[in-house]
């Protein structure tokens, strides 16, 4: 049962349960749906809309009749579109329904006066560990509609973060979860789908208004507590933490030329928060219990940012596994995050270009010669001390979900800790349906000149082998142990067991950690 958060004020969406069955079955009927907007849309228009330029979308919308045309163009666009369109799109609920939840705002009582939309409810489509699901999400209108810079409490809607961490998260089941920073509750309402309980915490009071009204709108039971970070949740214990936080790094210099937006902004000097994040999250994490994230870090002058963030896990007393998967420069990053506050120069350039110096100074200072985006994935041990230690860079395509690989990796890692050498040449190994051996020979050549044994899921690993490494693998089907197949290519290839296993081994842990190699059931 959701508990009492604090008092949220009515700025922002909200619904008596026959409005939410209403404004539910009025969407389903319209079709609007991920799958029936790009129907209805065309493969362009979709395209660009997800790169946020809406011109083709409206063309394509242009005086279309449909429930979904209308819908679409009033609450994804921000067109304004007539009563009595939306009467016909929302028959159960209706214009004046719409406006009573927060949705819109209408010019008068008569058919032909307008309605606009005053905040975007998008269709969402995902899959998540725990499969396929769609919903609505409602947020603020975001800079494609607004026009301009969008107000310091803004609460985002659903983006490519979004649908990574919660792609990234691990399957359940939990008993509690606990989503931070949790904006307009996506990442809540994927770990309500395998947790019995989920708490959602934000600073905004406005966004968990939102959080509030799209719970409801899924039918899903949320505890929203207002705070920072940790603080509504000390002391007590969760099997899952996700978070998207407001990790941006952003210039502390307290300046009109640079708002604060709370949906991404954390208000903590250079890469602090995620810092903090790490380093304290451990707190409130129950034994065996993970903790998921997103965030930024900065790679400074003279120092290695692996050695700079594994200090983080280091200090916060977790397993922890860091994937680094993009790198900006400073420019590219500020550029990056001006836009998506909507300071542009065509809109404001004195303004622009005094928040882009301050950015620029701000990195200056801490010497930092580019941003770090990744993912961040911490474990309290279930007993004794932390084992994994592990920070990379991997800036190659995966394949979303990654929840399940990124729990085998996790269950990889934990047999190996317990598996030495002379255990692991007694055990038997499997490919993983996914990998697959890639040959290139010259033509005319018997040989191949390159073998690479490709990771079809996850990470997408390719490794490139050798003849020996090539042959123990496509060898292992579960029937010979590690040891018996290393023997064997020992006899083929003239070459002593002992000095083939020892070349071999340590890369077969390697393969294994990544699931190339899967251990023993059980």
């Amino acid at each position: 049962m959701e508990a009492a958060p604090a008092v949220i004020p009515a700025d922002g969406p909200s619904a008596g349960l026959l409005e939410l069955d209403a404004l539910r079955a009025d969407l389903a009927d319209a079709g609007y749906t991920v799958g029936g907007l790009e129907a209805l849309l065309g493969s362009v228009a979709s395209t660009a809309l997800r790169r946020e330029q809406a011109v083709p979308a409206r063309r394509a919308l242009r005086s279309r009749p449909e429930p979904a045309a209308v819908l679409a163009s009033a609450f994804l666009l921000g067109e304004p579109v007539l009563r009595r369109d939306l009467d016909a799109a929302l028959p159960r609920l209706g214009a004046e329904g719409a406006a009573r939840c927060g949705l819109l705002t209408l010019a008068g009582s008569g058919p032909d006066d307008e309605a606009r939309t005053v905040v975007e409810l998008a269709p969402y489509a995902a899959e998540d560990a725990a499969g396929a699901v769609s919903w609505w999400i409602a947020s603020d209108v975001g800079e494609r509609s607004a026009g301009g810079p969008l107000r310091p409490d803004h609460v985002v809607g659903v983006g490519g973060a979004s649908t990574t961490l919660a792609g990234l998260t691990v399957p359940g089941p939990a008993v509690r979860a606990l989503d931070l920073g949790t904006g307009c509750g996506i990442q809540a309402l994927h770990a309500a789908r395998h947790a019995d309980a989920v708490v959602a915490t934000d600073v905004s009071d406005r966004s968990l208004t939102f959080a509030r009204f799209n719970a409801a709108l899924a039918g899903t039971a949320l505890d929203l507590r207002l705070g920072s970070m940790l603080e509504p949740v000390a002391g007590e214990r969760f099997d899952l933490v996700v978070s998207n936080p407001p990790f941006v790094i952003t210039p502390r210099a307290a300046d009109a030329a640079l708002p604060r937006y709370t949906y991404r902004d954390g208000g903590r000097a250079g890469d602090a928060l995620v810092r903090d994040l790490i380093t304290g999250v451990g707190e409130v994490l129950a034994p065996g219990g993970v903790a998921q994230l997103l965030g930024n870090w900065e790679h400074r002058r003279g120092e290695d940012w692996r050695e700079r963030v594994g200090g983080w896990l280091e200090a916060s007393g977790l397993d922890g596994w860091v994937v680094q998967r993009e790198v900006a420069d400073p420019a590219e990053y500020a550029e990056t995050w001006l836009r998506d506050g909507g300071l542009t120069p065509d809109r404001d350039r004195a303004r622009w270009r005094l928040a882009y110096e301050k950015w620029l100074d701000d990195f200056e200072a801490r010497g930092v010669e580019a941003v770090g985006f990744g993912y961040v994935t911490l474990r309290r041990p279930s007993f004794g001390s932390p084992t994994l230690r592990r920070v990379e860079q991997h800036g190659g395509p995966v394949r979303q979900p990654l929840g399940a690989h990124v729990a085998a990796t996790l269950r990889a890692h934990d047999w190996l800790a317990v598996t030495p050498d002379a255990v692991l040449v007694a055990a038997r190994l499997v490919v993983a349906p996914d990998v697959t051996d890639e040959r290139y020979l010259t033509p005319g050549d018997a040989d191949p000149r390159i073998v690479l044994l490709r990771q079809g899921g996850g990470f997408g690993h390719v490794v490139q082998a050798d003849t020996a490494l090539a042959g123990f693998v496509g060898a292992c089907d579960g029937e010979l142990t590690v040891g018996q197949i290393v023997g064997a290519l020992a006899t083929l290839t003239d070459v002593p067991a002992a000095d083939l296993g020892a070349a071999l081994l340590p890369i077969v842990r390697d393969l294994v950690r990544d699931g190339l190699l899967l251990p023993p059931a059980g």
